[in-house]
């Protein structure tokens, strides 16, 4: 969190009921004892005068859980945290939680569930959410729970639970899962819909209804039968103890569905990789069949999961407030993303004049009180990092006297936060399994609030002193502290028995969430994006540095997958997700339930946009991927500032030189003389870091070095190269276009590269059309002609047959007497934007297809996987990303060639319209 002024933890702009949560019992205090940790120490009970957490009224309460978890460590900070966390004493069952599609809230008589698909614009319009409303509740018969605990969990899914003595149920419920499935003893399995039910299908065991205009499917065991009797349904489980139901993206989904009612999901689990430029992932569900052998299942992906895989996919989806979630029928999915790098600090160029820099360093070396007399673990650790920025930009223009220094502060802040017994100490809380600085601030001690922001600053300041002095990170030393702060936040281990797996970091959605105890009727949120990512690039500058690739590889994972979810869910970059009746370009806040263009302290637009900005560093530079959306998002920011950024313009700056480094610079050349930094920035860095981007340029982001640490800068079609080598020993670097740059040991090196190729704008997704990228135009030719009239063209139906790699009517569109150089390593790119309206089940493909002499012979076919379109008006992306289904023939150089794409219906029986004339209606071919 971060805020200008100090704001009470519970204060907020927004208009958001809190739903309740409830009261445990309390924790009883227990003797201290200090617990080595290294040369440092922490302690187990917490400081006299201090809290842990409390429900609203300030009672210790301890986790709700059931006797089987009541030794794990709870996952606080979830989309389900109010499970385990009663906040609020009247409600000891849950708030709403938002798994996508479905959404959920406990009650006495069991599980509510709700599928919101019509958005809602509230607060004056800052807000957008997709608010849970109970379709249906699933219990069992008689069921009256005084409670509902949680029992198991894993990744992404968790099994509540509620007794009342005589009827007992468990349900399994999970991000991406349109199923629920439930386990009761005692009473008949029982679903009371909001409204009385239209059935669709009745087929004994399996019942098809409609309710509130979303379809279900129930599934008892085989020989059991659904009553219906107005808005109750019943059905004896005939000895058995098992019975589910699905939300279906249609009426004719159910015969897949049914397939999967009994292959129960009983866990989830992400597995990650970094290698060679490049982070993957699979995401896995485990199964276990109820009845028969199947063990498959139905799982519907996020955006910002169905850009990155190959994996097919089916026609289905569903809405949420994350844009178009498309459905796989398998158990597990993989996604491939560029790794984004992280560098210490930006390159050494000439833009930087070295007297002025080394004056801007020393007002803050030489400053009386370097830490602005922070004393909690926030504005400390805002303190720490402003002073680690500095320290490789000092070294790097040679001022080691200024560099050490600043590194001695930060040691020695660090020391004494990291040794127990003084005035600034870390506890760990043996109920919670969490650790906890005091004094803390903004809830991270009452509500288990945004440990991952706080402590991100501590992670990354004691990276940067790793770099220079490797003893002071040593477990020996200091280094087990950093660890145990690492554990807290964002233990890659699910077997620790003193902290959980990920605490704050939700794999499935692709973020972090900033809540410990979720108790909110929006479900959990998150505000600053930013210093999330700011923990998982201190843990890739952390494990470089000491040699941990494990910790290091977690986290280019955690910041490779949250900066693409920041992108689609606090950006909107495609423009793809945010409702159209809701008038912003950025949120401040994401919530379970949609988004917020808004803060926790302030209205204020420089603050609403900051915040997913601050801090800025080595780990920033993810944020310069989509060039246009920040500049949408700086325009934003004047429009509703009324002028250009004042409190916070050194930050905004910074930004807008991800995007436009020479805009940037002007404004700094123009304002820099009478500002007060932002608490977390220096004249130092800033002036580095805009004059370093007007020299080498912005952040290209379409070519990745082989190691983590490692980043590329383009300006006017020339590369700059740079990466950081912790290891002892000199290495080469090796980047995704071919270029190569020798790095000695413990050093930076900076250069143009060699064997590279050209410079390219964005060889994936093609940006305006130029020589080799072609907008399709409205009468069926490619043309390399940008004033051309924006249009649509229709697709014909697929006439409700698969044709599905056949071209059937398509929509053709040709360009002749082309000459070109096929270029090595390229590859055919498209941005096509596709609508199929309301219909259903409608899926665009793509053929490109090459005539390399114009002999009217085609040489090369690339057949790519066809888009599922969802059924909701608007614009979607279909790109190449998808992958290819066939290809046939080779490339060679085009000689008065041929270029041609076709579009077509694959699937459904409906037409659909396919954008021409437009920066989104491109193809790029793979020939300079």
């Amino acid at each position: 969190m971060q805020a200008s002024l100090s704001r009470p933890a519970a204060a907020t702009a927004l208009a958001i009921a809190l739903a309740a949560v409830g009261l445990g019992p309390a924790a009883s205090p227990a003797a201290a004892a200090t617990i080595p940790a290294g040369s440092g120490s922490y302690t187990d009970s917490r400081p006299a005068g201090t809290s842990g957490p409390t429900t609203n009224t300030g009672a210790p309460v301890t986790p709700k859980l059931t006797a089987a978890a009541k030794d794990k460590p709870v996952p606080t900070n979830d989309w389900w945290s109010s499970l385990a966390y009663q906040r609020y004493g009247d409600n000891p069952y849950s708030t709403p939680m938002y798994g996508h599609p479905l959404t959920y809230q406990a009650t006495s008589g069991g599980l509510e569930v709700g599928y919101p698909t019509t958005p809602a614009v509230v607060g004056e319009g800052r807000q957008y959410e997709y608010a849970h409303k109970a379709d249906l509740t699933v219990g069992l018969s008689g069921l009256n729970s005084p409670d509902t605990k949680a029992d198991d969990w894993s990744d992404w899914t968790v099994t509540p639970y509620w007794s009342d003595g005589t009827r007992t149920l468990r349900t399994t419920i999970g991000h991406g899962m349109p199923f629920v499935y439930a386990k009761g003893s005692g009473g008949d399995a029982r679903i009371t819909t909001a409204g009385t039910p239209t059935v669709f299908a009745d087929n004994g065991n399996v019942l098809g209804i409609t309710v509130a205009g979303h379809h279900y499917a129930l599934f008892a065991p085989t020989g059991s039968d659904w009553a219906v009797s107005g808005s109750t349904i019943t059905a004896g489980l005939g000895g058995k103890d098992y019975f589910s139901l699905a939300v279906l993206p249609s009426t004719d989904a159910l015969a897949t569905y049914r397939k999967y009612a009994f292959s129960f999901v009983t866990g989830s689990k992400v597995a990650w990789e970094s290698t060679g430029g490049a982070v993957k992932a699979t995401y896995s569900l485990t199964t276990e069949a109820k009845e028969g052998t199947e063990r498959g299942t139905l799982q519907a992906l996020y955006r910002h999961q169905w850009l990155h895989t190959t994996d097919a996919l089916t026609p289905y989806t569903y809405v949420s407030p994350r844009g178009t979630m498309k459905v796989r029928e398998s158990a597990s999915f993989t996604t491939s993303q560029k790794n984004q790098g992280v560098l210490p600090a930006l390159p050494a160029s000439s833009g930087v004049d070295k007297a002025r820099l080394t004056g801007y360093l020393n007002e803050v070396a030489n400053a009386s009180d370097p830490f602005s007399g922070a004393s909690d673990t926030y504005w400390t650790g805002k303190a720490l990092g402003r002073l680690a920025q500095l320290v490789p930009v000092a070294d790097q223009i040679g001022q080691t006297g200024i560099r050490d220094k600043l590194l001695g502060l930060m040691k020695g802040r660090l020391q004494e936060w990291f040794t127990a017994g003084g005035a600034s100490e870390f506890s760990y809380d043996k109920s919670w399994k969490t650790l906890t600085g005091y004094p803390a601030s903004y809830g991270s001690d009452t509500e288990l609030n945004d440990h991952h922001f706080h402590y991100s600053y501590y992670v990354y300041a004691a990276a940067i002193v790793a770099q220079y002095d490797q003893a002071w990170a040593a477990d020996s030393a200091w280094g087990t502290m950093v660890k145990t702060l690492v554990r807290d936040a964002a233990n890659p281990s699910r077997t620790d028995a003193a902290y959980p797996f990920l605490r704050g970091f939700d794999v499935y959605a692709g973020h972090s969430w900033a809540s410990g105890h979720q108790g909110f009727a929006a479900g959990n949120n998150q505000e600053s994006s930013s210093e999330s990512v700011n923990l998982s690039a201190g843990l890739v500058l952390w494990g470089a540095a000491t040699g941990d690739t494990g910790l290091r590889d977690l986290g280019s994972y955690l910041l490779t997958t949250e900066s693409e979810a920041i992108t689609q869910y606090w950006f909107d970059a495609d423009q793809q997700v945010f409702p159209g009746s809701f008038g912003h370009d950025t949120v401040g806040m994401v919530w379970g339930s949609g988004g917020a263009y808004s803060t926790w302290w302030t209205a204020n637009p420089e603050e609403i946009h900051g915040i997913n900005v601050l801090p800025v560093t080595g780990g920033s530079l993810h944020l310069a991927r989509e060039k246009a959306a920040i500049k949408r998002n700086i325009a934003e920011m004047e429009r509703e500032n009324g002028g250009p950024a004042v409190e916070w313009r050194d930050l905004l700056w910074e930004f807008e030189s991800l995007a436009d480094p020479a805009a940037a610079k002007a404004k700094w050349d123009a304002g820099n003389a009478g500002y007060t930094p932002e608490q977390g920035e220096s004249k130092a860095h800033t002036y580095h870091w805009i004059s370093t981007l007007d020299s080498v340029g912005a952040p290209d982001l379409t070519v990745s070095g082989n190691i983590p640490t490692s980043a590329v800068f383009t300006k006017n079609g020339v590369r700059t190269y740079s990466a950081h080598n912790h290891g002892s020993t000199a290495r080469t670097v090796t980047f995704s276009d071919g270029a190569t740059l020798s790095v000695p040991a413990r050093s930076t090196a900076t250069g143009t590269g060699t064997g590279g190729g050209d410079p390219d704008p964005d060889p994936e997704e093609p940006g305006p059309s130029t020589g080799n990228t072609f907008r399709l135009k409205s009468g069926g030719t490619l043309t390399t002609a940008t004033d051309g009239a924006a249009g649509a063209d229709t697709l014909a139906s697929a006439d409700g047959v698969n044709r599905d790699g056949t071209p059937y009517r398509p929509t053709v569109y040709e360009i002749k007497k082309v000459d070109g150089t096929l270029a090595s390593g390229a590859s055919t790119a498209f941005r096509l934007r596709v609508d199929a309206g309301t219909k259903v089940g409608l899926a665009p493909q793509v053929r490109v297809s090459y005539d390399l002499t114009g002999d009217g012979s085609f040489d090369r076919t690339e057949t790519f996987r066809y888009f599922a379109t969802d059924p909701v008006t608007g614009w979607e992306e279909y790109t190449q990303a998808v992958g290819t289904r066939s290809v046939t023939g080779s490339l060679g150089n085009l000689k008065g060639g041929t270029v041609r794409l076709e579009i077509w219906n694959a699937l459904g029986n409906g037409t659909s319209q396919v954008q021409t004339g437009t920066d989104a209606a491109v193809v790029k071919i793979p020939f300079v």
